[in-house]
């Protein structure tokens, strides 16, 4: 069984496919093995489901694209880890209540489960379990106070041997980005393939923006 470990303490640009923005920097290839793992980024049925709360234009090209990089992972012995949006029905993360972001992913409802597609062969860290801010799979920042609290993807990864990350998943101006960045500050080499991932773009240029950061953090970007 799969453990699951929780957090204690769509505008496309033409041409470039829905959600995914221009990149012209050095195309690195993905390469798995010992010491790297696949980090999955929170791809669930409100993000990669059209009928989803919070859909990402284009999430349907990704959970393809991921499902090969899971393949892909576990022929070469890499360990593949997941993420997983888990609110309360109420968060200061949720625009009825003062946030930014229609209700999504609501611990136990359809709309925060795994894509139905997705081979879960690794653990799942939970984030936002306690209305906290949860954008990175490392950390969650509480809305009020601003603490922020690490959950337990750092540890499971270095209980592995990982040196390495790749990061794919949904999407890529938030949640991505931040566990790529995340990744980056806690000292591994981090890849983003960016075929298996897409941005939402609440705000236009989101998506250009995160690349740039993950680019200035050290991020491979193909």
């Amino acid at each position: 069984m799969v453990p699951v470990i929780p957090h204690s303490a769509a505008v496309g640009r033409a041409g470039r496919g829905p959600g995914l923005p221009a990149h012209n920097g050095p195309v690195a290839p993905v390469n798995f093995g010992p010491g790297v793992a696949l980090v999955v980024v929170d791809l669930q049925n409100d993000f990669a489901d059209p009928r989803g709360s919070l859909y990402v234009a284009g999430a349907e090209s990704v959970v393809g694209a991921v499902g090969e990089l899971v393949d892909r992972a576990l022929a070469a012995g890499s360990p593949v880890l997941y993420t997983q949006d888990w609110h309360p029905p109420h968060t200061p993360h949720f625009a009825p209540d003062g946030g930014i972001w229609p209700v999504h992913c609501v611990a136990g409802t359809w709309g925060a489960e795994l894509v139905p597609s997705l081979a879960v062969v690794g653990p799942v860290v939970r984030k936002g379990t306690g209305g906290e801010d949860g954008y990175s799979g490392f950390s969650v920042r509480d809305v009020s106070t601003g603490e922020v609290v690490a959950t337990e993807l750092d540890r499971l990864l270095r209980e592995a041997g990982v040196e390495a990350v790749v990061v794919c998943g949904l999407a890529l101006d938030y949640c991505v980005k931040e566990t790529a960045l995340d990744a980056a500050r806690l000292g591994y080499r981090v890849a983003v393939p960016l075929h298996a991932t897409r941005a939402v773009e609440l705000h236009p240029g989101d998506g250009d923006r995160a690349l740039e950061a993950l680019q200035s953090a050290g991020a491979s970007l193909s």
